[in-house]
């Protein structure tokens, strides 16, 4: 049991049928998002994530997944999401970044296709970019602060950090009328070309996130400081777009 998978599809039929027999038929859906639904799952890497939607009975039966829950820790299965239809529709005005990026990619395990028709609003998507960029511009200063500079702190802050951007800038995507970006590549040039942002810097950043590259301590400070100016630019741009309701 404690294998971890070579590809997430090894396990969708063990854990769909573990989720079925536990929740019976107060469970609606079960849907892989993430890096798995990208393409870009790496075995010991990676973590699998997947979106269990219940029924508002279901819901309240929340605490008989611990066991299940830890269970599948070991297979690299990330807690999931439990949701229920109702959270999802009423969410898309505050959170629509989140149901934006699940949209994306995903892929369906079980169930009802949930995410299909869901619709955002540029109004809320932009004021949610605004308040995200801003807050976590805050927090990125303050957290590189406490690095001390040190190389292994800073890794440890781009790991943590990077994917919260990266769901951002899906979301000016949106905005921009563009289509989703499939992957980090795809993501990566649309950076560059509508947003003027340095994909190189934004590239390296994805390689030591991705432990595909060392940090070394003498680039640690300037890579950070680059990487906050970046954030920062793309803030300002944010804070001065005009969207009308969709």
């Amino acid at each position: 049991m404690s294998k971890i998978p070579g590809k997430p599809e090894e396990i969708f039929g063990d854990f769909s049928h573990e989720v079925k027999a536990l929740f019976g038929a107060d469970l609606i859906s079960i849907i892989l998002y993430g890096s798995a639904a990208r393409g870009e799952y790496v075995p010991k890497k990676s973590d699998i994530n997947f979106m269990i939607v219940l029924s508002e009975n279901g819901i309240s039966r929340l605490g008989e997944a611990m066991a299940l829950t830890a269970k599948w820790h070991k297979r690299k299965v990330a807690t999931p999401l439990f949701l229920t239809q109702n959270y999802i529709a009423s969410s898309l005005d505050t959170f629509p970044i989140e149901f934006l990026n699940f949209k994306t990619a995903y892929r369906l395990i079980f169930g009802e296709d949930v995410l299909k028709d869901l619709g955002f609003d540029k109004k809320f998507v932009r004021l949610q970019c605004e308040r995200e960029l801003k807050g976590k511009l805050l927090q990125l200063r303050e957290n590189f602060l406490e690095t001390g500079g040190k190389k292994q702190n800073i890794e440890a802050l781009i790991r943590l950090s990077l994917p919260t951007f990266f769901s951002i800038f899906q979301a000016v995507l949106f905005l921009n009328d563009k289509q989703p970006a499939r992957g980090i590549n795809d993501l990566l040039a649309f950076m560059a070309n509508d947003l003027q942002l340095d994909t190189g810097l934004f590239r390296k950043l994805n390689e030591i996130k991705r432990g595909e590259k060392k940090l070394a301590a003498s680039e640690a400070v300037s890579l950070m400081e680059n990487y906050v100016a970046e954030i920062r630019k793309l803030s300002i741009s944010i804070d001065g777009l005009e969207v009308k309701s969709t």
